[in-house]
């Protein structure tokens, strides 16, 4: 459990993570993700890595339990710079990164495919940011990154999801598979890929980075700015603890 990498074959390296139940990451957790995607970029022989996970789902965001059950605001403060690290990663890998997603992809899984150069998700799979159910900010950078700004905004503001369907006619999402042909269309893209000369594909990893139309890095950590500020207000306390009880906080509280 946790974080692994594996090479299944030339070229392409495996970074797959496994944190049950529902792959809810710890401050550690988003480090060590962050160092795998790094490590497998930088590895001369790696020309695509391949993001995926195992169990229910993709991703489920930061570890809330984790937060809760830690005084002041060290867990707040290592959620936010370990998710900025991870997306970090993804977006500044050396090499082009799929994602391979499946279940669901809320909250930090937007930030980490947001990031990612191409995206295959299994027909189950579902993207969402529940930040406001959750007292948070964030990963609105990324979400635009995967939808037109009108539906990010509306989806940020109600906590919806879509589907990779969806996702699909919007462009971001390059292949909708049956869950059990996930692993292999994305090694399949990966392959491809990787195919290409591994100086170019650095170079033009750099290139596409450097003609964003938007510095994902100063803007995700621009977010952070009024997540932090929730929590100082007091807010953000509120609503993770009724996310954990079950209950919901009440407009008096909000």
């Amino acid at each position: 459990m946790g974080v692994s990498t594996s090479v299944p074959e030339k070229g392409v390296a495996v970074v797959t993570v496994d944190s049950p139940p529902v792959n809810a990451l710890t401050v550690r957790d988003w480090y060590d993700l962050a160092t795998a995607v790094r490590t497998a970029g930088a590895r001369s022989e790696v020309r695509c890595v391949v993001l995926t996970a195992a169990g229910r789902g993709f991703n489920a965001g930061v570890d809330i339990k984790e937060m809760q059950r830690t005084a002041g605001h060290e867990a707040l403060i290592g959620a936010n710079r370990g998710c900025f690290e991870a997306f970090a990663a993804v977006y500044e890998c050396e090499v082009p990164v799929v994602a391979a997603v499946h279940g669901f992809c809320l909250g930090g899984g937007i930030g980490l495919v947001g990031n990612a150069d191409a995206i295959v998700a299994a027909e189950d799979a579902t993207f969402g940011l529940p930040e406001l159910d959750r007292g948070a900010l964030g990963a609105a950078t990324h979400l635009a990154r995967l939808v037109p700004q009108h539906l990010m905004r509306t989806l940020y503001y109600t906590s919806r999801t879509v589907t990779a369907a969806e996702l699909h006619r919007h462009g971001s999402v390059w292949q909708v598979v049956p869950r059990e042909q996930l692993t292999q269309a994305a090694l399949e893209l990966a392959r491809e890929i990787a195919a290409k000369d591994g100086c170019l594909l650095r170079l033009a990893k750099a290139a596409l980075n450097g003609i964003d139309p938007v510095d994902v890095r100063r803007s995700y950590r621009y977010e952070q700015g009024f997540t932090f500020e929730a929590n100082l207000a007091g807010i953000a306390d509120r609503h993770r603890d009724a996310f954990l009880s079950g209950s919901t906080a009440t407009e008096e509280q909000r």
